[in-house]
């Protein structure tokens, strides 16, 4: 059976990677963000320049807008929500981590008590 020392040990990893996830799902989130953004913006230009077919089909090129600045707030939305996950995990991965480390300075503890215990056993098995 495996000791809670090492079953911490691999907690921690554990928490570390899918904090590792929410900060990459939330970079993609901001990135998609961006490219929204920026969609909508290229739209709103093409809209304004002379010989656009803004002027054909003004309803189309507002819808698209639209639906890029709605895709923009949706992904916003999303990365704040992987953020507040970001923080939850490293909140969770320091605690682990804190009781990892105060359970190994205990076994180092232990072991070296059970060292300075021995010691004077093995000394009179020596002198016999």
């Amino acid at each position: 059976m495996t000791s809670r020392k090492d079953r911490l040990r691999k907690l921690v990893t554990v928490q570390e990677q899918l904090k590792s996830l929410h900060e990459t799902r939330r970079a993609g989130f901001l990135v998609a963000a961006g490219a929204a953004h920026e969609e909508a913006a290229d739209l709103a230009r093409s809209a304004d320049a002379e010989g656009s077919l803004a002027a054909l089909f003004p309803d189309l090129y507002q819808r698209r807008i639209s639906a890029a600045l709605a895709r923009e707030q949706t992904n916003l939305m999303d990365a704040r929500l992987e953020a507040t996950r970001v923080a939850e995990a490293t909140l969770r991965t320091n605690m682990v981590d804190k009781a990892h480390r105060a359970l190994a300075r205990q076994d180092e503890r232990d072991a070296a008590d059970r060292e300075r215990l021995d010691r004077p056993i093995r000394k009179a098995l020596e002198a016999k």
